[in-house]
């Protein structure tokens, strides 16, 4: 019988679980939505149970679906929403208070005293991340400022931290393991990515004592066991990486200078940059992409707060469709948007502008505006902020890209992987299976228990769908593309800071 990969895909908004044989070939899965909590503007917080159960309903229902037992799994992979931050009781395994969100700005005044007294300079040349709220660190000490329970816990040593991978692993092992791996303590903004240790330094000035902290392991290790009275067998949890770096894992960017995209509820384009880490001069992050025996591959990275997340609220809050699979064919019902533009700084901007305190906008309305321009403006926005992502990318490395490997849910949209490629003027390229970041922690779990032999046996397992050329003369979208600065210039710096 074939060997069986568990990977188990924690989003941002749902929860996946997926089986998958040596081929590569999916033999069950299950999805499971939860809901996030908006208690104030731009604040963004989950129910840590609900994280959990909703994991766990999946695994049970995948394995329902293949008709097989959980003793039938040789390895489990694991890959998560990354820098949403998760604290709970060391003995009772209790979470202390809600899960607060990647895109949560609740810490946005805390990180600009940051950047007043030059913290950030410390910051940036220790973890390669830019002092932003988007990341765990400053979540980590707002909770301990916050919820007495935290501070109480952490002086009797018995106050734990983790991003989601972490609280999954403690979960899933019965609380034997409290783990991560580098490509999730990197996006702590407390995680030294040179000397691959968390920081003292940054710990202290962010008052957040170690001993709250998990043990770094490898990507593709053994970090822990399934609790064998709850799931009936121990079985490894040998992967281990955040979502993006599990997608580029999962699109075989083995190679420096490979990069992908992935179209999630945000958009993630990230970069192999080789085995030395490279700080960014044009707004963009330096992150661990994954640890492979004792070798650190880091990865360049551009990260857009809403992608899908735009097309959800188009759909939920202004009901301009029923499902997210029609903006295809109402994008393509018109020529274009009618000087339409949408920026989506619902909770700021992320790379390369920072600006936590910019805010949405939709501008180039006319009495001629109509839903059908509000959707295409919308999937022309998700792919805007993506060029201006790569072209920073560029910047850096010096290095022209000449395709784009792209991923994610939003990738079945034509429409969308089309006028990418026309912004980008280079081809944009789609695998057959374009959930990766689940086909990334299986890899990673797979390699660790010898699935697959090495990187080159998955490369070859690597399959394109469809690839996507330009069509539009540069003319045409330079002048698209300035349309869009002007409007993204409007949406900064709109909130006033305090």
């Amino acid at each position: 019988m074939s060997k069986i990969v568990m990977a188990l895909d924690q989003g941002t908004s749902s929860s996946r679980t997926v089986l998958f044989d040596e081929e590569g070939s999916i033999l069950g899965s299950a999805s499971e939505a939860f809901d996030s909590s908006f208690p104030q503007s731009g604040w963004v917080g989950q129910n840590p149970e609900e994280i959990w159960s909703s994991q766990k309903n999946t695994i049970k229902a995948a394995l329902a679906n293949a008709n097989l037992q959980m003793s039938k799994v040789t390895a489990i992979g694991i890959t998560n929403q990354r820098e949403t931050v998760i604290a709970w009781n060391k003995e009772t395994g209790e979470a202390i208070g809600t899960a607060i969100v990647w895109q949560c700005r609740r810490t946005a005044d805390f990180c600009k005293s940051l950047v007043a007294e030059g913290f950030d300079t410390v910051i940036r040349n220790k973890t390669g991340l830019v002092t932003d709220a988007y990341f765990s660190g400053t979540k980590m000490h707002w909770i301990l400022q916050h919820r007495q329970e935290a501070r109480d816990l952490a002086a009797k040593g018995k106050l734990l931290f983790g991003t989601v991978d972490c609280w999954l692993i403690w979960k899933l092992t019965g609380g034997k393991a409290h783990v991560t791996d580098g490509s999730n303590a990197s996006r702590t903004l407390v995680y030294n990515i040179f000397e691959n240790r968390w920081d003292r330094e940054i710990l202290s000035r962010l008052e957040i004592p170690e001993e709250t902290l998990p043990e770094v392991k490898g990507s593709s290790e053994i970090v822990g066991y399934t609790d064998q009275t709850e799931w009936g067998a121990e079985i490894p949890i040998c992967g281990v990486a955040g979502d993006q770096q599990a997608a580029l894992f999962g699109q075989a960017c083995f190679e420096k200078g490979m990069a992908k995209n992935t179209y999630g509820t945000g958009c993630f384009l990230l970069m192999n940059s080789g085995t030395t880490p490279q700080l960014s001069e044009h707004g963009l992050l330096t992150t661990i992409a994954w640890k492979l025996g004792d070798q650190v591959t880091y990865a360049q990275e551009g990260s857009v707060f809403m992608g899908g997340a735009l097309i959800q609220w188009l759909r939920d809050k202004l009901e301009l469709f029923k499902d997210a699979a029609e903006t295809e064919a109402i994008a393509k019902s018109i020529e274009n948007t009618g000087g339409l533009y949408i920026v989506p700084a619902f909770v700021g901007l992320g790379a390369p502008h920072w600006d936590a305190y910019a805010r949405g906008l939709m501008i180039g309305l006319t009495r001629d505006t109509d839903k059908n321009h509000m959707v295409r403006a919308a999937l022309e926005a998700i792919a805007y902020q993506s060029y201006d992502l790569l072209k920073c990318m560029e910047k850096d490395t010096k290095a022209e890209l000449k395709v784009l490997r792209v991923d994610g849910g939003a990738t079945a949209n034509n429409f969308l992987c089309q006028f990418q490629a026309d912004l980008l003027q280079i081809d944009v390229s789609r695998p057959q299976v374009i959930e990766t970041t689940a086909m990334g922690a299986a890899f990673l779990a797979g390699l660790a228990t010898g699935v697959w032999k090495d990187l080159d046996h998955i490369t070859r397992m690597w399959k394109e769908d469809r690839r996507f050329r330009a069509e539009q003369d540069k003319a045409a979208v330079e002048e698209l593309i300035g349309g869009w600065q002007r409007a993204l210039n409007r949406s900064r710096g709109w909130l006033p800071s305090t």
